[in-house]
């Protein structure tokens, strides 16, 4: 049976080329020849296309007549190395010496072979320079993975905390499913802490040792959906200069948590349920499939079963994701956790920016009567403001009810729930970012922030209540 992998022959004698392709055919599942070396770098680029990269060239020495320096094989050498470093170089000449032979290994070459070779001496040499090649293959790809890794893994820069009753059933449910495969919808409003839930989901199941890779998909350019979920090759569109590890390959064994699912387009949910279906993915630009094994996590706070009434999403691809969905409470839904939130996150910036600080009965009533509209988010940043302005040993929250995001409170969004004439979370939604909007005057920044929303994801609101 002929091994896997690609061989490139060149040297200006036909002879040559013709004797070393009859042999290494019979061993090896591709093999191509030049006569020219300026064919180099567009073998080795078409061929890389054609998801059938060269992994050793046997290159020739000395390509002018009557030349016997080697020079030209040198040169040649530092070309391939430079094109693609995971390329083993096997160099020829029928003028070699011992001195050649080192500087040939120094500047990088897997062998050197003096012509004419033995049949098996060839063999041995092609044989290790493979060996070489996948070696310098495999490091290649882990340096990718690990600085792919440290670009991508989630975060989990907070505990997930709650003594509420509405908080011990998403811990109930967490505990159930976690140890399980299925794959976990997480919805609620923004600002709630459904990358926090997807944490302790991974962090509870038995794949809690592997990676867990995020992705915002609401952040995500549409044209660059494929790539940064399923990887591409070098060469596979305009600015892909190099093989690039999609998120689902990264997170092969472990957890991968789309977050903002509602945002993705109907023609991108398609290729995500052939990957979920099939549970293979095959890079942009490439032709090799690849065996995938995640466990999914999705987060929303839209109301995905209105989008697929609507014809907005997919039913196939809801049904795929919400095998088991948990649905994260507001935190004026849950104001009994508001003590313990705050005084949790006073302690984490309080130890971070160096201070000391406390807060008083009377300031911890306020903030627990407070509506906060971005959730915990909102919550854990007014306490960052307010320790780094707070001044003396108590936490001065007029940062915090007093600041811009504070005063959208009360008189403007309504301070519970039971102030509105509906309980219809959209209309809700679509009330408090017109009021938002109100009260800054229109400024988008200062009203996101209030929110608790990222500019992208305010944007999006405006656009979907045509505000």
């Amino acid at each position: 049976m002929k091994q896997a992998g690609s061989i490139l022959i060149v040297d200006d004698n036909p002879d040559v080329l013709i004797a070393a392709r009859l042999l290494l055919k019979q061993h090896y599942q591709v093999v191509k020849t030049t006569d020219n070396p300026f064919d180099i770098e567009g073998i080795i680029n078409a061929q890389h296309e054609a998801d059938q990269a060269i992994d050793v060239v046997l290159l020739d020495m000395n390509f002018t007549q009557d030349s016997i320096s080697g020079k030209e094989g040198f040169y040649w050498l530092k070309k391939i190395m430079s094109q693609d470093a995971n390329i083993a170089v096997l160099l020829m000449t029928a003028y070699s010496d011992i001195q050649l032979a080192v500087e040939a290994i120094k500047a990088g070459a897997s062998d050197f072979i003096a012509k004419p070779w033995q049949n098996e001496q060839l063999l041995g040499a092609v044989a290790a320079a493979f060996s070489h090649a996948k070696d310098k293959q495999q490091v290649g790809k882990l340096t990718k993975q690990k600085q792919a890794l440290q670009q991508s893994i989630g975060n989990q820069p907070f505990e997930f905390l709650g003594q509420s009753d509405a908080m011990q059933q998403v811990f109930s449910v967490i505990d159930k499913a976690a140890s399980t495969d299925a794959n976990i919808l997480i919805s609620g409003e923004s600002g709630t802490g459904k990358e926090l839930t997807a944490h302790a989901i991974h962090n509870a199941s038995q794949r809690q040792s592997q990676p867990f890779i995020s992705l915002d998909m609401g952040s995500l350019a549409e044209s660059l959906f494929e790539s940064e979920l399923f990887g591409h090759k070098k060469g596979a569109f305009t600015g892909a200069k190099e093989d690039r590890i999609g998120r689902f390959e990264l997170a092969h064994g472990g957890s991968l948590f789309l977050d903002e699912l509602g945002n993705l387009p109907l023609n991108q949910q398609v290729k995500l349920l052939a990957a979920l279906q099939n549970r293979q993915i095959t890079p942009v630009g490439g032709s090799k499939v690849i065996d995938i094994d995640i466990r999914l996590i999705c987060a929303t706070n839209e109301n995905l079963e209105q989008a697929v009434t609507e014809g907005k999403f997919r039913q196939d691809l809801l049904y795929r994701v919400n095998t088991v969905e948990i649905r994260l409470p507001a935190l004026r839904e849950r104001s009994e956790d508001i003590p313990l939130l705050c005084n949790y996150y006073l302690q984490h910036f309080a130890h971070k920016y160096k201070r000391e600080l406390s807060i008083a009965a009377s300031d911890m009533t306020r903030l627990s009567q407070y509506h906060w509209p971005g959730n915990v988010r909102e919550l854990a940043h007014a306490i960052e403001r307010a320790v780094i302005l707070s001044e003396g040993s108590e936490l001065d929250i007029s940062s915090v009810i007093s600041s811009p995001s504070a005063a959208v409170s009360t008189s403007e969004l309504s301070s519970s729930a039971t102030d509105y004439d509906t309980f219809d979370l959209e209309i809700i939604e679509q009330r408090t970012v017109r009021a938002a909007l109100k009260h800054f005057q229109g400024n988008v920044s200062h009203a996101a922030k209030a929110l608790g929303l990222t500019r992208g994801a305010m944007y999006r609101r405006l656009e979907k209540y045509g505000l």
